[in-house]
């Protein structure tokens, strides 16, 4: 079959070149060239989507901590500030004060708290690793996946209807590819919270005492891979769905150059990990989740444990029942609580900390066996 849009070769063109890699280096490594084997017998949609996508990744600097991201989350608090008269940030203690602007946007007490020091260490070390494992499973999880599917539905009911690609598909495919990724993020993250192996992978980032931008990147070298094979086996999905429908030839919406879905992410991503509380209505809030809902997620009371653990969309929470909307200025703690909290103050506790937690389990096991 010949429906390629796009050539895999270029997306590892583009993945090398990221990483300071000349083609000619790698010509004859055995790994790239199955990578390139196997990009060449894709069929499907997720061409055009990866390009975008690898290249997004190769940056340093993700999309939501970008200047046009970051101003327009500043904007925003800075009309809640307005139209609050100086309520609607959240203090070191998870409660509500009036500031005054500055103080309201950027607070001294969270910049220079121990908990944000070790967001910058642990975004750090995510951000050199992120483009090694991100490509490499983009690059041979989500192929693989969307072949797999193309050829499920070819099996089942023959050739897809090709249909003709026009903007409203387009959203479709963005829109269906937000819902299918989402719905990886909410099934991996509820598996963190709820196994105690993942648990404890998960736990650093709920670590975080305070929330700041950063904190959205405050996560241990073992979980960014996880959720990098959710992703691309989202991306598989709907691109094989896609790619059957549409004989490959559809590609996501995008406005003013950027994907749909990278704008919605991108921003809550940002704003979720922002001590300001912005709420949407209470209507909106069931089918999108708010900025608000995640400091609710990060508040360490029993009443908030294990909520809103979907990326972007409230429906896969309101489903399976871990949704929770919360009041206005509701009280949220953030952190682990003060019976372990002490052992995730530093980087380096931060670091060790899955592997100490795994071998009391281990020690716990065998004691048990006895």
């Amino acid at each position: 079959m010949s429906r390629n849009l796009l050539s895999y070769p270029r997306c590892v063109g583009l993945v090398l070149s990221r990483l300071g890699i000349k083609r000619r280096d790698v010509t004859h490594s055995s790994l790239t060239s199955r990578i390139l084997e196997a990009m060449d017998n894709t069929i499907g949609p997720i061409n055009e989507l990866l390009s975008v996508v690898i290249t997004t990744l190769g940056e340093h600097v993700p999309r939501d901590l970008t200047w046009p991201m970051l101003l327009l989350m500043l904007a925003i608090a800075i009309t809640i500030w307005l139209l609050r008269d100086g309520w609607g940030a959240k203090g070191v203690n998870g409660r509500m004060t009036q500031l005054r602007l500055l103080p309201f946007l950027l607070p001294k007490a969270i910049y220079t708290h121990t908990s944000a020091k070790v967001d910058v260490g642990l975004y750090t070390v995510e951000r050199l690793l992120h483009p090694l494992w991100a490509t490499t499973f983009l690059v041979s999880v989500a192929p693989a996946t969307e072949s797999s599917v193309i050829w499920g539905l070819e099996a089942v009911w023959g050739s897809g209807p090709t249909l003709t690609s026009h903007w409203g598909w387009m959203l479709l495919y963005s829109l269906v590819t937000l819902l299918v990724y989402d719905l990886f993020f909410f099934a991996i993250h509820y598996c963190e919270h709820k196994v105690p192996v993942l648990w404890a992978v998960h736990k650093v980032h709920h670590s975080a005492e305070v929330l700041t931008p950063l904190t959205r990147y405050r996560e241990h070298i073992i979980e960014g891979p996880i959720y990098a094979i959710g992703a691309a086996l989202a991306y598989g999905v709907a691109g094989g769905l896609f790619g059957w429908l549409f004989a490959g030839s559809i590609v996501p919406a995008t406005l003013f150059n950027l994907g749909f879905f990278a704008v919605v992410f991108g921003f809550n991503g940002a704003f979720r990990h922002y001590h300001v509380a912005f709420h949407y209505p209470t209507g909106l809030s069931r089918w999108l989740q708010s900025p608000v809902m995640h400091h609710i997620h990060h508040s360490y009371l029993e009443k908030h444990r294990d909520t809103n653990l979907a990326a972007v969309t409230s429906l896969w929470d309101r489903l399976f029942g871990t949704l929770y909307i919360p009041e206005k200025d509701e009280y949220t703690p953030w952190g682990l609580g003060p019976a372990t909290q002490d052992q995730y103050r530093s980087l380096g506790q931060n670091i060790m900390a899955p592997f100490r937690d795994w071998m009391l389990m281990l020690k716990a096991s065998s004691k048990g066996d006895q």
